[in-house]
């Protein structure tokens, strides 16, 4: 019987990239993995979270327990920052509510950002896949930081036939999204953005990859102000085109 995974859509990837949730759907369809998308869900309530509106965070984020907790087996998230949210941000959301605390944590005990499900979950590091091109990687803050993932998108991405893979400088450092962040401090988001992309240029990799709409959104976005070349796409869309499985933005 095939492994049957949940897709967390998430926000920016529901409104903005829908193929790149097609793309997950392929990719683990191919790897033998059913998947399911439970239709009440929305938000996860990072957002309000992050601005420190706990109270307005909550009733979003109980709505999603409620969902996925009528499901089973692993919840799959395309997005680092909302895999945090549930893991991490729903613990100490509900750390004074016992009863929602105890669900938070099975809910967080089933949740796995994409590339962390195929690589420590599957056990697949390498798909059997080929894409003959220069790239380099951006890991995301929550990604990185939160979850402690960087491994697992690096071997995908290394495995591919074909590929140059080359290293970002200064790669680790925030590209200046941070969600409400690039809103509240727009100057310093501003920066931090401007030498993200002189980084890109000097790495002289025409594809960057991501794990985060948030960030392939504000990279490309400043890519696309100052004409550059570059690409920015999500490694599910990469990983969907070098499987030869259609629906990638990554040509």
């Amino acid at each position: 019987m095939p492994e049957t995974a949940q897709l967390f859509i998430t926000c920016l990837i529901d409104s903005l990239y829908p193929s790149t949730a097609e793309s997950v759907v392929r990719v683990l369809q191919h790897l033998g993995v059913q998947v399911e998308a439970p239709p009440g869900q929305t938000c996860c309530g990072q957002p309000a979270f992050n601005a420190g509106l706990r109270p307005q965070a909550a009733p979003i984020a109980r709505h999603t327990i409620e969902v996925f907790e009528k499901t089973s087996g692993p919840i799959v998230i395309p997005s680092g920052s909302c895999a945090a949210m549930i893991r991490i941000g729903y613990l100490e959301l509900f750390a004074h509510e016992p009863p929602w605390l105890e669900r938070a944590r099975r809910l967080a005990e089933r949740t796995f950002e994409f590339t962390e499900f195929v690589v420590d979950y599957l056990c697949v590091t390498d798909l059997n896949a080929s894409y003959p091109g220069r790239l380099t990687y951006h890991p995301s803050c929550h990604l990185l930081r939160e979850l402690g993932v960087d491994r697992q998108p690096r071997q995908l991405l290394k495995s591919l036939r074909g590929v140059e893979f080359v290293e970002l400088p200064w790669a680790a450092d925030c590209c200046g999204f941070g969600g409400v962040f690039s809103v509240e401090q727009p100057e310093i988001s501003t920066a931090m953005l401007a030498r993200k992309i002189e980084n890109i240029q000097a790495a002289s990799a025409p594809l960057v990859v991501a794990c985060d709409a948030g960030c392939i959104t504000n990279i490309q976005g400043g890519l696309l102000r100052l004409g550059r070349p570059e690409r920015v796409v999500h490694i599910a869309d990469l990983l969907a085109e070098a499987l030869s499985l259609g629906g990638s933005h990554a040509g």
